[in-house]
Parts: C-alpha cells; structure tokens; sequence
C-alpha cells in the first residue's frame, strides 16, 4: 500500500523467507547455515528488491544447536553484505528481543536495513548421529561476532533441578498440573482439554505448506500413551512435545519505509508491526505464588489492548508459542483467547515443527505472509522464553494503523508477579501445588512436586516409588500434604 502519511523511519517488514529440507542420507543435506543463506535470498526475492542483501546493517541471529561461532558472518559474506554487523544472540533471550533490537536501530536512524535470521539442521544431524557418521558443518576457529547478547537471569534454579527438574517437559507439566486444579477439572478432563487442544493444533498443520509432521493424529491417540506415543512428563506424551529434530530456518528482513521506497520495495510485500512488546524479568517457576498464571504476559497482553484500542485477542489470526500445552493454555488465559479455540496457523512445534530456538521467526514469517494475502486483517504472534519466564507479544498488519508500541515491561511484569522464597533443605509438612510424573519406558516410576510449607515458602522435591508415581496418574495429588526431606518427599 502506499507509505503517505506514514512516518519514514518507521521500520516495516519487507521481505521473509522459509527454507525447510528432510534429507534420511546419512551425512546428506544442507547445514543449518545454508538453510539460513537459502531464506534470506528467498527473504529478498519475496520483497521484490534483491539488491536489499547488498545494503543490510546487520545480521542477527539466535543461537542454536549447532557449533557456529558466529553463523551471521557467514551469511552475510554468502549474500553480499560483508560490511554487515552481526549479533549473535544466546538463547534464554526472547526471539522477539531480535525483532525489537532492529525496529529500535531502524527507528532512530542507526540502521536502514536488518536481517534476522536462523535455522536447525536437527533432523540431518540426528540421521547421521544415528548412523555412526558425521554430518559435516563449518568450522569458524578464531572468529566472534561483533556482539553476543547472553541473558543475565536464570531459567531453572540450583534448587529446583536438585528437587527433580529434569527436564524442559517437567515444569510445563507441572504448571499445567496447577492450571487443571485451579479450573476444578479432574485429571480425566484435563487429559480430554489437552487432546482436543492439540489435535486442533494438528489439524492446523495438516493445511500449512511447511509443516513437518502433518500426519493426522486424533484425539484419541494423543490423549493416550503408546509406545507410538511415549509418555514423558505426566500429561504429557511425546506428541504434546515440541519435535525438534527438524530442519528449518527462517529470515526476515527490516526496513525503514524510506529504505524501503528507495530499494524499489514493493509497496504490496510491506508489513507494518503494530506492537512489538516484551519483558526481560524473569522469575523462576516454583517461585511463582500463582504457579498457573502468567502475569507477564498479561501486563503485555493490556499495553497492547491500550496501545490497539482493542484486546489483542481481537486479531484476525494468532500464533501463540506453544512447546507444550501448557504454553497455550496459559497464554489463551493471560491474552484472553478462547480456551476452546485453536491459536495457531502453521500447527504449532508437535506439528509445524519446533527448530529449537527460532520458532518464532518461522511464525512471524508465516503471519507476514497471511496479512499480506488478507489486507485489512491483523495477526497476533507470541513469544515464550525459558519456562514462561520472559514473555513477547507482536501484532502486524498490512496496514498502519497506529504507530508502533515497542517496549521492554520488565518493570511492570515485576510488579505483577507475587513471588515465594524456594528454600533448599526444608523438613517437614507441605502441601502440594503442582506435580508431574516421569516414566521409564511406559511405565510410571518418580514424582516431582512443588509443595507450599507451612512458614509459607516453597520446595521442590521428588519421590522413586512406581505405586505412588502410577497412582497419581489417576488421582489427584494437589492438595495433598506430604513429609518433605530435603529433596525427597512421603505421602
């Protein structure tokens, strides 16, 4: 659409790009880096101005599962734009930071062009691990990037992994076992809610181009465990996971709206975010009163209902971030989306698949490309960082209808999140709060709870016993005061 009247330091989106391969040749394929040059030339055909890789500022990419020492150097040589900075940004740092970091350099005049970009070669690296060879990537000795972003808050407590978090799945399913108490639902119908969550989720994939894993999987099969279906953090089986073992990438590129008229960007690729919001306070899971509620993301979700004049929710099309049920179910609450509605158009990180820590860029691709296919819609797309820890929040549309609300809430979210003390070494009572079960093959054998103490402070601890651990399968053990040992309970 023509860019009258709009502000020409406004940064917009221009071009994007999604590459995706599935190679099963032992060593075969593309490495992540090449995924990620494929994109970003596809980012810059997609805007109709090729000659933009020339003129990007910098490229900015998060971290992977790769060994990369700094991966935006080498596409920026690939593409032509040597004289590019590139940023290197660890994960624990929302996705959305990226986006944010380039509409702030963009807006004051700093930068005229971005490139955000990343990718996983996961699945070509599990096929040649697999087969005892090695997939080749390339090595950067003695290379840096001109800046590393590291985050300076941590996601999993000292106490909490002593107590039994084991893995990522552990507190998701934790926070859900708290979310199914809070609603008075029973372990049954939290099962069903999960199931038909997710299976809408797969339903979704099944029409999205770039989906992974777009096999149909109904309710039945993925409220059940199987050996198809492994169980791995009760309720959650292994098709409520992320899939990881994928290979993608994704780039985007950001412009000014004069930059964007000068490079002879078509006026039709252009998508304009409205609101780029995030929070960089973190506050670990067991330190949460309300272990079931996000309040960061509700503090995102009302500055964008004021910036908007209407709830975020109100948008045509949402992606919300969704490595487990628990993600989407608590977003759906915070954001007020409709608990029995499906947030997403690609079919999530089960089914769309999950590139580890670039989801969010192949999902803000996608949106681009729906607003641009539907103008006058909006599309909302957020951000999960760590354990719910550091929420983000972004709105597009193809047309520019309020200036763009980019903020950091950490202050905010702060003063939102009423917090417990998590002490280590507690002896005595405790009541349960949230709990979840691990398995050994199929079978039950170790509980991990969050418990409240009686001096009002919380612990973290766990029990091996496979009677308990089948048991609480089948009935609730929120509520349930237990003797606590340090890190080990009784019932």
């Amino acid at each position: 659409m023509p860019s009258g009247g709009v502000d020409p330091r406004r940064p917009v989106l221009v071009g994007v790009g999604i590459c995706t391969q599935r190679v099963d040749e032992p060593g075969a394929g593309d490495e992540a880096v090449d995924l990620m040059t494929t994109a970003a030339r596809r980012a810059a055909h997609d805007c109709g101005a090729p000659a933009i890789l020339e003129a990007i500022d910098r490229v900015a990419v998060p971290h992977g599962s790769w060994g990369y020492a700094d991966p935006g150097r080498i596409v920026a040589d690939r593409v032509g734009s040597p004289h590019a900075r590139t940023v290197l940004v660890k994960a624990g740092i929302p996705q959305q930071t990226l986006l944010d970091d380039a509409y702030a350099a963009i807006g004051s005049g700093d930068l005229d062009v971005v490139l955000v970009v990343g990718g996983e070669a996961a699945h070509r690296a599990a096929v040649a691990r697999r087969a005892g060879v090695t997939a080749p990537e390339i090595e950067q000795p003695g290379v840096e990037p001109d800046e590393l972003q590291v985050p300076t808050t941590e996601i999993v407590t000292r106490i909490e992994i002593d107590g039994g978090f084991a893995s990522a799945m552990a507190p998701f399913a934790m926070i859900d076992s708290a979310l199914r108490h809070a609603e008075g639902r029973s372990l049954d119908e939290h099962r069903d809610d999960i199931a038909r969550l997710w299976s809408g989720f797969n339903i979704v994939a099944g029409t999205f181009p770039h989906a992974a894993f777009p096999e149909r999987r109904d309710e039945a099969f993925l409220r059940e465990p199987s050996r198809q279906n492994r169980p791995f953090a009760f309720p959650y089986n292994k098709w409520h996971c992320a899939q990881m073992n994928v290979d993608q990438a994704s780039a985007l590129l950001i412009c000014s709206v004069e930059h964007a008229r000068r490079l002879g960007v078509d006026p039709d690729r252009t998508v304009y975010p409205l609101v780029a919001l995030e929070s960089s306070f973190a506050a670990p899971v067991s330190q949460r009163r309300e272990i079931h509620r996000w309040p960061g993301m509700e503090v995102l979700g009302r500055a964008a209902e004021a910036h908007l004049g209407r709830p975020p929710a109100s948008s045509d099309l949402s992606e919300v971030y969704s490595c487990f049920p628990a993600a989407v179910r608590v977003q759906q609450r915070a954001l007020r989306l409709p608990v029995d509605g499906v947030p997403t158009i690609t079919g999530g990180e089960t089914f769309a698949g999950g590139p580890w820590n670039n989801f969010v860029l192949q999902t803000t691709a996608a949106m681009a490309e729906r607003v641009r296919a539907e103008p006058g819609v909006t599309g909302l797309v957020t951000t999960v960082s760590g354990l719910l820890n550091k929420p983000g929040l972004a709105v597009y549309s193809a047309v520019p209808e309020v200036p763009l609300l980019a903020r950091d809430l950490a202050a905010e979210a702060d003063r939102a999140t009423e917090r417990l003390e998590v002490v280590a070494g507690y002896q005595g009572p405790a009541r349960v709060a949230a709990y979840t079960v691990a398995y050994d093959g199929l079978e039950p054998v170790r509980c991990t709870a969050i418990a409240d103490t009686v001096a009002g402070t919380r612990v973290v601890a766990s029990r091996t016993d496979p009677d308990l651990a089948r048991r609480v399968t089948r009935e609730e053990l929120i509520g349930t005061e237990i003797d606590v040992d340090a890190t080990e309970f009784r019932v």
